[in-house]
């Protein structure tokens, strides 16, 4: 007999919330529209778990989607928070704290030179994108199919009916000028790249790319693939920003740059730099970034940008990293140890569905074939995606809402609990076939 949670008030909670606010959530994939039922209300959370307002209680796999590296609540992030909040919330000036961490981004990521803090990686990409297009005098940008950048008019842009074509929006509200000024290609298709940069010779202002893409599910980079899009930047004057909202500070202490060995000129940060407090900031060489008002003529703003307390956690939490590189390595080997059991799971019931990992991300695609893009991933059955999720929410592991995002692992997670997950993947899986 299947075991059935207990949701009766995050139902209750959820009902309520529609009545003020659109589809009763502040972000579209919590709704859960991508795997039915409702969304979970939740009410704390501490170390691998979270605790919904129903009492249950479950091993977190998203960990705010990626910035709970050191796990909910860590005693390092909550201790520093709680004396900045003393000195007040915010200042609405400068303060010790933002150059304290700028300094920190700067020793740590080696392409960052000089860095602008803001408020959410949504805001971290259209700076940088203006901050190229003004540096460069030029319009265009090269983003990739399944690479999401935030909301952000330039970057809510599909792929049109070839591989490189012209943008279409994809959202109501995107103009048709900002669209053609959008050019997309496939992950991992260096060659179609080159071919837009050959086609719009001397329009292309920057190439915004996730190194490691975490949101058609985690995607590796193929061999060569970021080597090419720095070389292909060099050749044509174009802007290289990577966008390490999620993999920066979470695939090393300098990020996928660090991991691959590849410099951008550009890079967005988010996530980990806040400890789990809304921020975001972009920074890259110092010719590009003194562009920047007031320095320079491509303006760019924030009243709460650099906020006290946001920056304490970031400050917390990155200092810890430095100090204990040994944590890549526990979470990376953690990581490893559960995708491998999720491939072999699936191996027993006859199924070769697809596991990539890369350090602490991983995504298991319900598609026997290899997913290096978007049209790959979309291959996945979304549908058996969705039993699945409920599955292993029923047996208390909190999975991303969507096939297409990766998960991400803390530190916080032990053997035990790995144990549980690949345990609780196994059985959920046997469940889902035998429907």
């Amino acid at each position: 007999m299947k075991k059935e949670l207990n949701k009766t008030r995050s139902i209750k909670l959820f009902n309520q919330a529609n009545k003020h606010i659109p589809g009763g959530v502040n972000s579209p994939v919590r709704a859960f529209h991508a795997v039915g039922g409702q969304p979970l209300f939740i009410r704390s959370a501490r170390g691998a778990y979270l605790y919904d307002e129903d009492g249950n209680s479950f091993i977190d796999m998203i960990n705010s989607w990626g910035p709970m590296i050191l796990g909910h609540a860590h005693e390092v992030v909550t201790e520093a928070v709680h004396k900045a909040i003393y000195n007040s919330l915010s200042f609405g000036a400068p303060s010790e704290k933002e150059i304290e961490m700028a300094e920190l981004v700067c020793d740590m990521v080696p392409s960052i030179e000089k860095v602008r803090m803001v408020n959410s990686g949504t805001e971290a990409t259209m700076s940088a994108i203006r901050l190229a297009r003004g540096y460069t005098e030029r319009d265009k940008i090269i983003k990739f199919e399944g690479c999401y950048h935030g909301h952000g008019d330039s970057f809510l842009i599909s792929a049109g009916s070839g591989a490189a074509t012209m943008g279409k929006p994809d959202s109501p509200g995107v103009t048709k000028n900002t669209a053609k000024d959008t050019l997309n290609a496939p992950f991992n298709d260096a060659q179609q790249v080159q071919k837009l940069v050959t086609n719009h010779k001397n329009e292309v202002a920057a190439i915004i790319v996730e190194p490691v893409a975490g949101n058609m599910g985690c995607v590796p980079p193929a061999d060569g693939f970021l080597q090419r899009l720095r070389n292909i930047c060099d050749e044509n004057g174009v802007v290289l920003i990577f966008d390490e909202v999620m993999t920066g500070f979470r695939l090393g202490p300098s990020g996928a740059q660090g991991l691959y060995g590849i410099k951008p000129d550009l890079t967005t940060l988010g996530k980990i730099i806040g400890g789990g407090m809304p921020v975001g900031a972009y920074g890259g060489n110092k010719e590009i970034m003194d562009q920047i008002s007031p320095e320079g003529p491509v303006y760019q703003a924030g009243t709460l940008s650099g906020n006290p307390v946001a920056m304490t956690a970031g400050i917390a939490m990155l200092k810890y990293l430095k100090d204990h590189p040994e944590t890549y390595d526990k979470i990376n080997s953690t990581t490893k140890r559960i995708a491998q059991g999720f491939r072999e799971n699936a191996n027993r019931i006859g199924k070769n569905y697809t596991v990539n990992q890369v350090g602490s991300m991983f995504s298991l695609f319900f598609t026997e074939q290899p997913v290096n893009n978007f049209t790959m991933a979309k291959k996945s059955d979304t549908n058996l995606f969705g039993r699945y999720f409920n599955a292993m929410l029923n047996r208390n592991i909190y999975l991303a809402p969507s096939q297409f995002e990766s998960l991400f692992i803390s530190s916080e997670i032990s053997s035990q609990q790995a144990d549980k997950i690949i345990h609780a993947n196994a059985d959920s899986l046997e469940e889902i076939h035998k429907e």
